[in-house]
């Protein structure tokens, strides 16, 4: 039997949903990350940084505001870049276990229960005892995850600063190459523009997963110079004439 249907009639995806599917992911993405870090400090815990425990992902938290503190007074979408970390940070960490309740139920594991008290409350709080370090490490790898991400945040106008310029750049290269019969390039082009993405999506898991301390300017500038060069290689190498 003949397909009957009218290619003309195909439903394709909108606008709002596209925006949603992109949000989706967005937020897939980043939930993989956080589990990625958590994943890694409580093997380090286990494995690298053994002696300090705990402490490690404090002092992480405590060098992620210190960077802000000391290198990022002023932002384009905030006047304090610290207290707003600090902020959305406390706010991670009241959202995730606060408001949810874990707090309170690490309350009640970590009470001891009585000597005359036996059964399931006294064999969950045994239980919880040698994995105790590790569920608060988790609680402080969030904060740490939600500072970071306010970092990246913050630093979106210097990739917006990076791109407006490497445009311009591109597109005089551009009209030099049309004007003065230069050769057209699409393979250039379209390889040029599928590594855009790849760049931005690169930059913010290798940060928000790392499981040490590093200055964000090493991250974000390289990242943000690879980017430009992609954008001016894309914008140069676009077909001359529409």
């Amino acid at each position: 039997m003949a397909d009957t249907t009218d290619p003309r009639r195909q439903s394709h995806p909108g606008v709002i949903s596209k925006v949603l599917t992109a949000v989706a992911d967005c937020l897939k993405w980043l939930l993989l990350s956080l589990f990625f870090s958590i994943v890694v400090e409580w093997f380090g815990m286990t494995l690298w940084w053994e002696e300090q425990g705990l402490e490690h992902s404090r002092q992480l938290l405590v060098n992620e505001l210190n960077f802000l503190g000391e290198d990022f007074n002023r932002s384009l979408l905030t006047s304090d870049p610290l207290q707003f970390a600090s902020e959305v940070a406390e706010w991670s960490y009241r959202l995730a276990f606060q408001w949810s309740g874990v707090v309170v139920f690490i309350q009640w594991l970590e009470s001891e229960p009585g000597a005359d008290k036996t059964g399931l409350r006294s064999c969950i709080y045994r239980i919880y005892q040698p994995v105790s370090q590790y569920i608060l490490a988790s609680m402080q790898i969030t904060q740490v995850f939600a500072v970071r991400l306010t970092v990246l945040t913050l630093a979106t106008p210097v990739f917006g600063l990076f791109t407006l310029v490497a445009l311009v750049d591109g597109l005089v290269r551009r009209d030099l190459r049309r004007w003065g019969g230069g050769r057209e390039s699409s393979f250039v082009y379209h390889y040029a523009k599928k590594a855009a993405v790849p760049l931005i999506f690169s930059c913010w898991m290798l940060y928000l997963g790392l499981p040490f301390s590093l200055h964000p300017s090493w991250i974000i500038l390289p990242f943000a110079l690879a980017f430009a060069f992609v954008v001016t290689t894309a914008a140069s190498t676009f077909k001359k004439y529409l």
